[in-house]
């Protein structure tokens, strides 16, 4: 068994396969993000916001998404919605501070979106950045 874990991590080195890869959850590039695994995509002065593929896979089935209010502000680090699931429900904080411009209906429709496609389809909302230095603050890895 040792010798197996030990053939994949020197493969895994070998081949240059980043440890991201390795996993079940899959890491996006040029996304940011935080700690408490929500994911921004910074474009200019806006920022479109979700959950990570490793959040959405500890869930399970997403039943339902608390989605703000559009003109409603959001401040880096605290909540601004929920989501729901068959296991449990998490509350979602917002990387960035701001005022929220557009949020994803289809989520009210379909939330297993978040399941399916947590960085294209299953994004949450968009929010027009108060400071955009926070995105200082929100991890980039490099995939």
């Amino acid at each position: 068994m040792a010798s197996r874990l030990l053939w994949a991590s020197r493969a895994a080195s070998y081949l240059r396969i980043s440890p991201f890869h390795r996993g079940f959850s899959s890491v996006v590039k040029d996304l940011k993000y935080a700690d408490t695994h929500e994911w921004a995509k910074i474009d200019g002065t806006s920022a479109t916001i979700g959950i990570t593929d490793h959040a959405q896979d500890h869930l399970g089935d997403v039943v339902y998404v608390e989605l703000p209010a559009v003109g409603v502000a959001v401040e880096q680090g605290k909540c601004f919605g929920a989501v729901e699931s068959v296991k449990a429900t998490s509350d979602i904080n917002s990387p960035v501070s701001g005022e929220v411009v557009e949020v994803n209906t289809d989520l009210d429709g379909s939330p297993g979106l978040v399941n399916g496609s947590p960085y294209d389809k299953g994004w949450i909302m968009k929010v027009q950045m108060k400071n955009p230095d926070d995105v200082e603050g929100i991890v980039r890895l490099r995939v």
